[in-house]
């Protein structure tokens, strides 16, 4: 006589679920890993354009602080010569 298992009465098949699992994990921690490394890259590629931006506001800052050592380089040697008149006025 032939032996018929049914479904409930044949037990569990671990080689298949390890299988499955063996293919599904590297899969799912793959995904993951490349999810995390991209949003990761868009942070930094954020962060750059932050820092272009501050970098270009640093120049801006420098160039103008020039101007205006040199604006008060002028305002200094007129003040001198007032003082001087008054100096030969007085």
């Amino acid at each position: 006589m032939t032996h018929i298992t049914t479904l409930a009465s044949a037990g569990t098949n671990y080689t298949a679920i390890g299988v499955l699992l063996a293919i599904l994990v590297p899969i799912c921690a793959a995904v993951a890993v490349i999810v995390w490394n991209y949003y990761r890259l868009q942070r930094h590629r954020a962060d750059a354009v932050a820092m272009a931006s501050y970098r270009k506001l640093a120049e801006e800052a420098v160039a103008n602080m020039t101007g205006l050592r040199a604006d008060m380089a002028k305002l200094a040697e007129h003040v001198s010569a007032v003082e001087q008149l008054m100096r030969d006025v007085g």
